[in-house]
């Protein structure tokens, strides 16, 4: 491995973001909950109490999903709103401090094999590691904002996937 190229590198990054999403969904799958509820779960572990539309941004949700999704988890006793500390327009949601999940061995382990792989990187790597993954995240974060806005401007029916084949070339034989 220490002759990767950047492709492998890249590659790698892909297959442990695939690999990732199966775990995630094998998590909510046994947690009872949606792959949008998880979501807002590490986000709100992660950032502390978010503004209610803040979670939406970052899930990429409309007001009214957000609101469904807040009213889930309250239900489940996972999350609850609380109004913002300095505005009182706005209403935060917030992981309830007493809210647990059930203990799922397989992500101790996992976590474990995190952990243990970033101690056994040097202190160097780490950094590089650290640096590289936070130019993705922002990478990653621009490509979804642009993306967002652009199907934003198309109205509520711009998420269509439009067929690559190009249209037939127009004409009469007349």
């Amino acid at each position: 491995m220490d002759d990767a190229t950047p492709a492998d590198v890249t590659t790698r990054l892909h297959r442990f973001g695939l690999a990732r999403d199966r775990l995630r969904a094998a998590m909510a799958g046994v947690l009872g909950l949606g792959l949008t509820d998880l979501d807002a779960l590490e986000q709100l572990e992660l950032n502390g109490p978010l503004p209610q539309r803040e979670l939406g941004s970052r899930l990429l949700l409309t007001s009214g999903a957000v609101t469904m999704l807040v009213d889930r988890l309250e239900r489940l006793g996972l999350a609850r709103r609380t109004p913002h500390p300095s505005d009182r327009r706005v209403t935060q949601v917030e992981l309830m401090p007493e809210a647990a999940l059930p203990e799922l061995p397989e992500m101790n382990q996992y976590h474990a094999e995190l952990a243990k792989a970033a101690r056994a990187l040097s202190p160097e790597a780490r950094k590089q590691v650290q640096v590289l993954l936070i130019r993705l995240e922002e990478a990653a974060d621009i490509a979804a904002g642009d993306m967002r806005g652009r199907t934003a401007s198309r109205g509520r029916g711009g998420r269509r996937i439009t067929d690559p084949t190009p249209p037939p070339q127009g004409g009469s034989d007349n």
